[in-house]
């Protein structure tokens, strides 16, 4: 099967299953939370995190379907994240995915409980993961466990919470980078991890695909930074020049866009060469290279 074949019939099988997902949480006179939840988990998006998921799975060996209840937990919880991100006490945006973010269209009061019930309702979706497929309550426990490790203080929270402490600052390369590596980093690690301990991988197959996990993250967020500074916002889906109106430290303020795209060029061949030793590493190289050079 062909890169941008597997890639679409991936996409929409996420959709689909976010979709169920939702439909059939129990919404008996709580239509409205549910419609605020759908609002967000279903604008879109690249859905780069639960992809990866189902593709670790398959790369190692493992059914990339029996991966897909936890890769939705996964794109639950990123969506939670953007829900809050986008609040007036943190990054104050209007613009999400090309529409308006969702305490614009239902208030913050249920914008921050839309994100929560997110959260928790990911949990519930990947602990009934194994229901019906081939997933032992072992590795749902470990996926779980890395799932939460990695969305939590160590991982997204705590790059969130250095993120603000950072506002109108200036902080190190090094800073930066310890920063990003666990806001957009955490994810992308827990999506890569995931699907290796749903896979059955080996523990060389595991490093290998956190090495890649760590790299692309880290090329995601500097051509994020880019973007930021001169994508196209109908295209990028979110207002440019939103980092620096924060007041927000960011790879080019650091080092310059043409520095910063010879990193994501970089970054991403380290990705790609850390994979190759996969039994099934193709489309993780395509997707790896696909995302230099990206206009949203």
């Amino acid at each position: 099967m062909q890169f941008q074949e597997r890639l679409s019939r991936y996409v929409e099988e996420i959709e689909q299953a976010l979709d169920q997902y939702l439909m059939t949480f129990g919404c008996n006179g709580q239509e409205k939370i549910v419609e605020a939840m759908r609002y967000s988990a279903l604008a879109g998006g690249k859905r780069l995190r639960p992809v990866l998921t189902m593709e670790f799975c398959r790369a190692v060996g493992g059914d990339p379907y029996a991966a897909l209840p936890f890769a939705c937990a996964l794109e639950m919880i990123h969506t939670y994240s953007l829900i809050h991100d986008d609040l007036p006490c943190m990054d104050n945006d209007d613009l999400r995915r090309g529409k308006p973010t969702n305490h614009k269209v239902y208030g913050e009061g249920l914008a921050v409980l839309a994100g929560d019930s997110l959260l928790t309702y990911a949990f519930e979706t990947a602990a009934r993961g194994m229901n019906g497929s081939d997933v032992t309550a072992q590795q749902a426990v470990e996926a779980i466990g890395i799932l939460a490790h990695e969305a939590g203080y160590y991982g997204m929270i705590g790059g969130q919470v250095l993120d603000l402490a950072a506002e109108h600052q200036t902080l190190t390369y090094e800073e930066l980078v310890n920063l990003q590596d666990k806001k957009t980093g955490g994810l992308i690690r827990a999506a890569a991890e995931m699907g290796c301990v749903l896979g059955y991988a080996t523990e060389e197959q595991r490093e290998a695909a956190k090495t890649y996990a760590n790299r692309l993250g880290l090329a995601f967020q500097i051509q994020d930074d880019i973007l930021d500074i001169e994508g196209d916002e109908a295209i990028f889906g979110k207002p440019i020049g939103s980092d620096e109106k924060s007041g927000k430290s960011t790879f080019p303020g650091l080092m310059g866009v043409e520095t910063c795209r010879k990193m994501v060029q970089d970054l991403t061949d380290e990705a790609v060469c850390a994979v190759k030793t996969l039994p099934e590493s193709d489309f993780l190289v395509q997707l790896a290279e696909s995302l230099v050079g990206r206009k949203k």
